[in-house]
């Protein structure tokens, strides 16, 4: 797939260097803590930009330097192909997963999304790193 497929100022400066767009995923894909982990989409919006799959796509293409199995689908199951290695990741990390049936294809968990999710804010009170003037009014 081409460059095509990420946001349109995403093109590398040089014809070597990494696209502008791919850094500030492959960012934040390394500023999830261990145990935790964001979606796709999640990615996406807390950027603020592109979507879960120009998300999904920097991932392919150049996440195997960064914390990969941290960024995950929305449904919580394990990212094909890569399924055991993850597997090893979560369970290392303590990432909340769900044990499977004996029903299930492949026996294999899922990650529990409720407790496995992280919002990119701070652990304790998850404060969001939004700019002061774009948060939310409180009501005091």
């Amino acid at each position: 797939m081409s460059q095509e497929s990420l946001p349109s100022d995403a093109g590398p400066q040089h014809a070597d260097a990494l696209p502008e767009y791919a850094e500030q995923v492959l960012e934040v894909a390394e500023r999830i803590p261990p145990g935790r982990v964001m979606t796709y989409g999640d990615v996406a919006e807390w950027l603020g930009e592109g979507g879960p799959r120009q998300v999904g796509r920097v991932m392919a293409l150049y996440g195997g330097a960064v914390p990969w199995w941290r960024v995950v689908r929305a449904d919580g199951v394990l990212l094909p192909g890569h399924e055991l290695r993850a597997l090893d990741h979560y369970r290392a990390e303590g990432t909340p997963l769900r044990e499977a049936s004996g029903a299930a294809e492949g026996h294999l968990p899922r990650l529990e999304m409720k407790r496995a999710r992280w919002d990119g804010g701070h652990e304790e009170g998850h404060i969001s790193q939004l700019p002061a003037s774009d948060a939310p009014p409180c009501d005091l």
